[in-house]
């Protein structure tokens, strides 16, 4: 992780700090009430930090009037006319997210480190592998790792030498192995807090397996200190799945852990069911315990297999299983498991609140 952090309203980013959730609005950017309304959704599902469109001056008097409604850090997201991040910047945006390549000349930069200087704000430098300057195209033939580095350490260094270091960097590409290799580099060449993800990463499904792969290896590789998940889908999926992937390589703690067999031959119960009602409604009532569930198929190993549990079901010929740390508590009609299985799960989180 950075060395370096930056103050996103209450969020520390970088310097060590938890790796943050970032999501964007995809509400019209002029209507209040739905932007609200959002950024709540956005909050409850564990967002930590939001960016808003500033498409035109009125995109920025929304923000105004939203800004003291919400305590969510806002990011503004400003193209080509610098005179919009100054206006978000009026209107209370805790970061400016902008290309110095796409804004214009350099007085025009200028006049928007100044202006973020004097809010006492950080400015994201976003590059990515659509936007690239012509020059470096030409050096390296194509959009590159290399390239998208050499692009964010010049535009870095255009803000950096107008004595401003409230810097966070983002450079993405929708190629999963170039976002990585891109990303490993400018971590070794840089002190500012990095926003990693995979831009344009696609629809659930596709863009669930990208992220996973992009940004989880990141993450291990000890690199990034916020990150978005970009699905072509509601903002809310982007931040569930941001939290799981966290919470997979222990980042977060995880509210529960669902183990299951892949079953096989031995198995005669419809498990692959059974353990999707039983992950629906942990998810459902938002366990945040930490507990560790398992649902395996077969009552001969289940419970050994699965002894790490605190809680769980093996199912057998019309019957199954209920046991906790791997030892049988008691054995009970297969149309039984479910109830039965979320009585010992309350029972286990009532002793941890009284405990």
């Amino acid at each position: 992780m950075s060395l370096e952090s930056v103050m996103i309203r209450d969020v520390k980013v970088g310097g060590g700090a938890p790796v943050s959730i970032q999501s964007m609005t995809n509400v019209d950017a002029h209507d209040e009430s739905l932007l609200l309304s959002q950024i709540s959704e956005l909050e409850n599902a564990g967002c930590e930090i939001v960016r808003l469109a500033i498409p035109d001056i009125d995109a920025a008097g929304t923000l105004k009037k939203l800004r003291n409604k919400t305590n969510m850090p806002i990011v503004a997201d400003i193209h080509f006319d610098y005179k919009l991040a100054l206006a978000a910047i009026d209107s209370g945006a805790d970061k400016i997210r902008i290309n110095p390549g796409n804004i214009g000349s350099i007085d025009r930069v200028r006049a928007v480190v100044n202006e973020a200087r004097m809010a006492h704000i950080p400015i994201r430098v976003g590059v990515n592998s659509g936007s690239l300057e012509k020059d470096i195209l030409e050096k390296y033939g194509k959009v590159t790792a290399r390239g998208l580095c050499d692009s964010a350490l010049r535009n870095v260094a255009v803000i950096e030498d107008m004595d401003f270091d409230d810097i966070v960097i983002s450079l993405k590409s929708s190629d999963v192995r170039m976002n990585y290799e891109a990303h490993r580099m400018i971590a070794k060449e840089t002190k500012h807090p990095i926003h990693i993800g995979i831009t344009e990463a696609g629809t659930v499904k596709r863009g669930k397996l990208k992220s996973a792969i992009g940004i989880g290896s990141l993450l291990l590789e000890g690199v990034g200190d916020t990150m978005r998940v970009s699905l072509t889908a509601n903002p809310v999926e982007e931040v569930l799945f941001a939290r799981e992937i966290l919470e997979t390589l222990g980042l977060r703690k995880a509210g529960y852990d669902l183990v299951s067999c892949p079953t096989c031959g031995r198995t005669s119960v419809n498990l692959e069911e059974l353990a999707e009602k039983i992950d629906r409604r942990l998810s459902d009532e938002n366990i945040r315990e930490g507990i560790k569930v398992a649902v395996m198929g077969c009552v001969v190993n289940g419970p050994g297999e699965a002894r790490g549990a605190d809680v769980g079901i093996a199912g057998g010929n019309g019957e199954g299983l209920i046991f906790r740390k791997g030892e049988v508590v008691r054995k009970v009609k297969e149309e039984e498991l479910l109830p039965e299985l979320f009585r010992e799960i309350d029972a286990i989180l009532e002793e941890r609140k009284s405990s």
